[in-house]
């Protein structure tokens, strides 16, 4: 598969697959692929890929700013599966240099972005140079503004090695959150306690609160933004 053509044409084929069989289509199609995993939708991915191939690699993203829980959510996972679980840290320079110039919250006067791309996107860009494929959690209901029209899969453009062809996946993306739910309860997949007080998408802890009854998940992201913006750059 070296092509956009054919990935279109996949995509087409899959948009009626149920998730385990997306996952095992690209668990046999590729050798060098890993999940990227945070919060629920990618722990479900998780638990579903090991029953299909054990020892798969999978990553987290560790910011520097994640919650307590998160954090032993991550350990949770690790010794809950039989998966090569590993942790990708920001370069401490970029961070250190940020922090001395503007401080360790100034996001919430600059927007996100800058912030994102040091802690976020520049250790995962460094990790999908050396992949073929990776696996995400994207819902399209998880930001209706941002996500409607996400593929099942996708040539990733904007983390690929030059001129080769980073295949992206989402097998969740036509899933509910609650059916993504129901999976956690039904399979007894751990998740992270945060959900239990109202949090819903989990990033980092100064970026992230508790929603309440009615508001959308993402409304607890970014609050201080606005509501079409709510991205930070892993998905594009």
């Amino acid at each position: 598969m070296n092509d956009t053509i054919n990935l279109v044409d996949l995509d087409s084929n899959l948009q009626a697959a149920s998730p385990q069989e997306i996952l095992a289509h690209a668990l046999a199609e590729h050798d060098n692929i890993a999940i990227s995993f945070s919060g629920a939708e990618d722990v479900v991915l998780v638990d579903m890929a090991s029953r299909i191939k054990p020892g798969l690699q999978v990553f987290c993203l560790d910011t520097g700013r994640l919650h307590a829980a998160t954090y032993e959510f991550i350990d949770k996972v690790r010794q809950h599966y039989e998966v090569d679980l590993q942790i990708l840290f920001p370069d401490a320079t970029a961070v250190q240099q940020l922090v001395n110039e503007k401080g360790l919250f100034s996001f919430y006067q600059d927007t996100h972005k800058e912030c994102c791309a040091i802690r976020k996107v520049g250790p995962l860009r460094k990790k999908l140079l050396t992949l073929d494929a990776w696996i995400t959690g994207q819902r399209k209901d998880q930001s209706p503004g941002t996500r409607a029209n996400i593929p099942v899969v996708q040539h990733d453009r904007a983390f690929s090695r030059p001129e080769e062809v980073l295949v992206k996946y989402n097998p969740l993306v036509n899933w509910t959150s609650a059916q993504v739910w129901d999976y956690i309860r039904s399979n007894n997949v751990p998740y992270n306690k945060l959900h239990d007080q109202g949090f819903i998408s989990i990033g980092c802890e100064p970026c992230t609160r508790p929603t309440g009854p009615g508001q959308h998940e993402r409304e607890g992201r970014w609050w201080w933004e606005e509501e079409t913006k709510k991205e930070c750059g892993l998905h594009r």
